[in-house]
């Protein structure tokens, strides 16, 4: 009745690298244990409900032990019966991971267990640098050594390492070893193992490359020789993580190196879309080089049909009457009514999103909508209606929902004898539940359903949080999202929870896209920097982003 344990490998750090089958179990796990070289963006993809447990491990500097993250493996099996465990290591669990013994831990404790392979640095890392671990008339073997063993810098002069755990590097053999040699962890012995190489009959004139943070976007490839390898990590500044490939192979690295500096190489950004509305950009930025931190700061959910909001007297004149005043408590009869109305405006993707599925599941089809003019706000949602099939018959050049009223009002009657010739238009705003009333301001006949709601997130994960504060700028596409982005960074924030104005003083990033007049006014008023797109679009967000960084 114990819970199942998932030894999976998350690969080398790019997280289109990560198997199918890994993903999957993140997406349902109960509880993941993870390592510190598990990127960012592999974390968002897990169980947004599950257990985060922090092992990392640093250079000299062990988090926890791997004795007890053996025994906490085995614990939360134990505690918890039927969950799915996630033990996330980086690369591969067999390869340098110590997977091994994670598994001989549960096997004796009759814990059921699975081996989920990542892609291992060995050879991953090379390949994005150019550097095949194997080629024809250069190298026909390649050899996977640790460099990070306690006794490495102890070793005596017979060039044999002393065993530890039954493991001992011989620097005779290496050294004699046509193939390529891939030393993975160890940036810090190095120089003594290059130099043991030599000593050992090594070619002092073979090809070295270090590359740090491999297939990320920080990765740098250092090229030396065995002779010159101790000089070059520290007139370079090579950092772990990073793995050393000597041989042959490492020249072809000139020619083959195809992951090149991309515009946003090296910048973690932080996006905070909904999670459902953040592919698209993530995508795009993703491939421009960027690290991107998918950190939703709204949830939004479909309401199970539409709600009628009655509109508030204040922005009713006397003329209206009751027809502006549409009574709540509906059901999902309330679509009949869509025939009562000329024109349906939505303002929103989630909008959008929202209606056409209470429609579906009421029973309906778009043909229902046969007639109707249809409005968007703006570009984004006029292209999520395109989706469904419908064409927009109205877009303000002003993307926001003044220009929108102000669109839609020139429509409407602005006197009784106009309204003889030309009936006022029945309008039908969908819109979420937090919708303020700029839209019935300057439609007052309109009538308002909330098709979906709009919930802040409360609280961010630890390690996502941190992330946030290293991000070197965060991106806004609404009002919303900033206003909750300053009340989930508490420790960042001078003051109690009743913190006054301006809010981002001491918040990082302090650097902000935004999308829209609305949202960077938002972001300066809780002193943000901003830097605003050109137009209410992602491609034009992309682009501003783009041009920041040049």
């Amino acid at each position: 009745m114990s819970g199942k344990v998932y030894l999976i490998g998350a690969g080398p750090g790019d997280p289109g690298l990560l198997t199918l089958r890994g993903k999957e179990i993140l997406e349902k796990a109960d509880v993941v244990v993870y390592d510190r070289l598990v990127s960012l963006a592999i974390l968002g993809m897990c169980n947004p409900k599950a257990k985060m447990v922090d092992v990392g491990k640093m250079p000299q500097y062990h988090k926890v032990k791997q004795s007890e993250i053996n025994k906490l493996l085995v614990q939360f099996a134990c505690e918890m019966p039927s969950a799915t465990i996630a033990r996330l290591k980086g690369g591969d669990p067999f390869v340098f991971g110590r997977g091994g013994e994670e598994a001989l831990e549960l096997v004796n404790a009759g814990v059921e267990f699975e081996i989920v392979p990542g892609i291992t640095s060995a050879i991953s890392v090379p390949a994005y640098a150019g550097i095949p671990v194997s080629h024809r008339g250069i190298a026909t073997s390649f050899h996977i050594i640790t460099g990070h063993e306690r006794d490495v810098i102890a070793a005596p002069v017979s060039g044999v390492i002393p065993a530890q755990a039954g493991i001992s590097l011989d620097f005779d053999a290496l050294a004699r070893c046509p193939g390529t040699l891939i030393f993975l962890m160890g940036i810090a012995n190095m120089d003594f193992i290059a130099q043991r190489l030599v000593e050992c009959g090594k070619d002092p004139k073979t090809p070295v490359a270090f590359i740090e943070k491999g297939t990320t976007p920080y990765q740098r490839t250092v090229m030396a020789t065995l002779a010159t390898a101790g000089e070059t990590i520290v007139r370079e500044k090579v950092t772990a993580p990073a793995i050393t490939i000597m041989g042959g192979v490492v020249e072809l690295g000139k020619s083959l190196a195809w992951k090149k500096n991309l515009p946003l190489s090296g910048k973690r950004l932080v996006v905070t879309r909904a999670a459902k509305q953040a592919s698209g950009i993530t995508a795009r930025l993703t491939a421009l080089g960027a690290e991107v931190i998918e950190t939703p700061m709204i949830e939004t959910r479909t309401l199970e049909c539409p709600s009628v909001i009655p509109v508030p007297s204040s922005v009713i004149p006397a003329t209206c009457g009751e027809r502006s005043r549409t009574k709540a408590g509906i059901s999902s009869a309330i679509f009949d009514t869509l025939a009562d109305f000329d024109l349906l405006a939505f303002t929103s993707v989630n909008g959008v999103e929202s209606f056409f599925k209470q429609l579906f599941d009421a029973g309906y089809d778009v043909r229902i909508l046969a007639g109707k003019k249809i409005a968007s706000v703006g570009k984004i949602t006029e292209k999520k209606l395109l989706e469904y099939g419908i064409r927009c018959d109205y877009v303000p050049e002003d993307h926001t929902g003044e220009g929108l009223g102000k669109l839609l009002a020139t429509l409407v009657p602005q006197s009784t004898e106009g309204a003889t010739s030309n009936p006022i238009p029945q309008i039908l705003l969908l819109q979420g539940n937090l919708a303020d009333d700029t839209l019935l301001r300057h439609l007052p006949q309109a009538t308002r359903w909330v098709v979906y709601e709009t919930l802040p997130v409360s609280e961010l994960p630890e390690w996502k949080r941190e992330a946030v504060e290293s991000a070197d700028a965060v991106v806004f596409a609404s009002s919303s999202a900033v206003e909750n982005f300053v009340k989930v960074m508490p420790q960042s924030v001078e003051g109690s929870d009743s913190y006054p104005e301006p809010r981002a003083s001491n918040l990082n990033p302090r650097t902000s896209f935004c999308i829209g007049r609305l949202t960077e006014a938002t972001a300066r008023k809780h002193g943000f920097e901003t830097i605003t797109s050109d137009e209410t679009t992602m491609d034009s967000l992309v682009k501003k982003i783009v041009e920041y960084y040049s």
